[in-house]
Parts: C-alpha cells; sequence; structure tokens
C-alpha cells in the first residue's frame, strides 16, 4: 500500500499577526483538507498547528492510522525539529543547545505525543516553488488569515 501523502502549511502576516494553518491529506481514494487560524499568532505556532492537526486526523480513522505517512512541510524549523532537535530537548529538560527554553513547546510536546503513534516519514518542500499541494495548502493559509483581518 502506498503511503498517505500530507502537506501542511503554516504562516502569519506581521510575526507575530493574525495567522493561518491548512494540511492536504491525499490517499489512492480520498483527498481531505483542513485549515484554521488564529487573531494573533506566530508562523512557527501556525506551521506547527498544521502538522499537529493533520496527523490527529489520522489518528481519528483506524483505516489510515497504521499506514506510513510521508508529511510535506515547507518548514525547516519543523521538519528539523521534529527529527533531530526534539531529541535533545527532552534529554536536556526542553532546553535548547544555549541553554534557553525552547520555544513553543506546549506544541513541541504535542506533535511530539502524536508523531510518536505513527509512522512518520518528514519531508522538506520549498515553498512558493510550484509545487501543486504546497501552493494549494499555502492559498488556504492566505484565506484563514484574510478571514481574521
Amino acid at each position: 500500500m502506498k503511503p498517505i501523502i500530507i502537506y501542511t502549511d503554516g504562516g502569519c502576516r506581521g510575526n507575530p499577526g493574525p495567522g493561518g494553518w491548512a494540511y492536504i491529506i491525499n490517499t489512492e481514494t480520498i483527498e481531505k483538507s483542513r485549515s484554521g487560524g488564529d487573531t494573533y499568532t506566530t508562523n512557527n505556532k501556525m506551521e506547527l498547528t498544521a502538522v499537529i492537526r493533520s496527523l490527529e486526523a489520522i489518528l481519528q480513522d483506524i483505516d489510515l492510522s497504521t499506514r506510513k505517512i510521508e508529511l510535506h512541510t515547507d518548514s525547516q524549523y519543523v521538519k528539523n525539529g521534529i527529527s533531530t532537535w526534539i531529541k535533545n530537548w527532552v534529554r536536556n529538560g526542553w532546553m535548547t543547545a544555549a541553554k534557553k527554553p525552547v520555544k513553543n513547546k506546549e506544541l513541541w510536546i504535542e506533535l511530539k505525543e502524536v508523531s510518536d503513534k505513527l509512522d512518520v516519514t518528514w519531508k522538506w518542500v520549498k515553498g512558493h516553488a510550484g509545487d501543486p499541494l504546497n501552493e494549494a495548502c499555502d492559498q488556504m493559509v492566505n484565506q484563514e488569515m484574510s478571514k481574521i483581518q
């Protein structure tokens, strides 16, 4: 069986400012998308929220929750954070290498808890480079931000 393909995106106008997040889930038989926003947030919080919400959606579907997942994000912060940095953050009591508290700790904990229940491969995709699903997520994010402003 082919892996589930997920694309996520998040952003805000101003940093902080009004923000939006979005995801698209693709399997052989379904395409599911969702988006949301926040009146005052940061880009990184929205990127993390998009990923968390997409994986929560997978966990809610017993048929999907046992499958391999390829999660595509245009955020190096998310990809590197969950695949590399988080191991040291946990070991160091949620402190960075510079001995400062990890920003967005509550979202990183939430992401770790949900992703640990799934078989996720993390993929980075260059944003605004013509990838159709990345562009579609970006459009949904911008629509959410426009609703708020």
